[in-house]
């Protein structure tokens, strides 16, 4: 269990434009405010991330959906009922987003995860955060706090340690085009187990 004043630590870090890597239920990801430019920025130099790859957002509720996302398409509803889950759904983009939240592409990466330190970490931060995985661009994701501080040296401002985490696929990744949910990555969830035959 991680104490709440690290929690508190964690979320004024954020705030304050900080990196913090915390747990998720496949990897650690890497969060900051997603609203803030220079913090988003940041965080792509120091991935060495390409500008035209996205970024995977978390949000602790439906209540902060609408602070992301334009709009809820109708066929995702069966699929938002799965949340919390390893499952990121791609939603129409609120206009004035970041061009580093969204690569471009009119879209955002969103989910509610399931791990409790997670769950914790954005309910305290009262808004949504990123969740890009913990790792240079290209290179294996961090499944602990020891992984993430080898990756970057030091150049995090805060890990929250809170074990290792399970590992292996990422999320599952599902979009809409034309009023229908399409598979865009295969991840924990199997296929088998959404409501949808893709």
């Amino acid at each position: 269990m991680i104490p709440s004043q690290s929690l508190q630590e964690a979320v004024t870090i954020i705030k304050q434009g900080g990196i913090v890597a915390f747990p998720t239920e496949t990897y650690y990801g890497l969060a900051v405010d997603p609203f803030n430019e220079a913090a988003l920025a940041r965080l792509f130099t120091l991935k060495k991330r390409p500008e035209d790859k996205p970024l995977l957002t978390l949000i602790s509720g439906l209540k902060q959906l609408p602070t992301l996302a334009e709009s809820v398409p109708p066929c995702f509803s069966p699929f938002m009922a799965l949340w919390p889950a390893p499952l990121t759904l791609v939603f129409p983009a609120r206009q004035e987003l970041s061009r580093r939240l969204t690569a471009g592409t009119g879209t955002i990466g969103i989910r509610i995860s399931p791990q409790p330190v997670a769950q914790r970490f954005i309910a305290l931060c009262g808004q949504p955060i990123t969740a890009t995985s913990a790792n240079l661009s290209g290179a294996p994701a961090a499944n602990s706090g020891r992984e993430v501080a080898r990756h970057f040296s030091g150049n995090i401002d805060y890990i929250l340690d809170g074990g290792t985490t399970p590992g292996g696929a990422g999320s599952t990744l599902v979009g809409c085009v034309d009023g229908r949910p399409v598979l865009l990555r295969r991840g924990v969830l199997d296929p088998e187990s959404l409501p949808w035959t893709f």
